[in-house]
């Protein structure tokens, strides 16, 4: 299924963050994202974020890239937000959206890898490595949004 190019409005978002590589997320001794979500649902952050909009999903945004795929990043899972000083802003901008559906983590997983064999055919293609994310409309549905020139 290809991916459809669709253009963002700037927002918000307030949550956890942690900084990772793609190296250290393949290697359950050094993963960080099931700890950052497991203390997200766990203390429930979502509830609690203050100035948090009618915009009911849960978010991931990738953001701070080092270089690229391979670099480090930072990663917040939260919820969009009116401001705030700790809130982080996700560029406007055009972004390649890829769906994904089923059981998680598997199937962000599985979005994820059709993400990097996308962009691996497509280098024509340029990722911006400015600010991505996944936006959780349920716990088996994902839209991840890749920025791009």
């Amino acid at each position: 299924m290809e991916p459809v190019r669709q253009r963002q409005d700037a927002f918000r978002v307030s949550g956890l963050t942690i900084r990772t590589t793609n190296r250290e997320e393949r290697d359950p001794a050094t993963a960080r994202l099931g700890q950052l979500w497991g203390r997200f649902f766990g203390e429930e952050t979502y509830a609690s974020t203050p100035q948090r909009t009618a915009d009911m999903r849960i978010f991931s945004v990738y953001t701070a890239y080092e270089s690229d795929e391979d670099g480090a990043f930072d990663v917040t899972a939260g919820v969009a937000v009116s401001g705030g000083e700790n809130s982080l802003a996700v560029e406007a901008g055009d972004y390649l959206v890829f769906n994904g559906e089923g059981q998680m983590p598997q199937m962000v997983i599985a979005t994820w890898e059709r993400i990097w064999q996308y962009f691996e055919a497509h280098p024509e293609i340029a990722r911006r490595y400015r600010s991505d994310f996944e936006a959780y409309e349920g716990p088996d549905k994902v839209a991840i949004h890749i920025g791009v020139s």
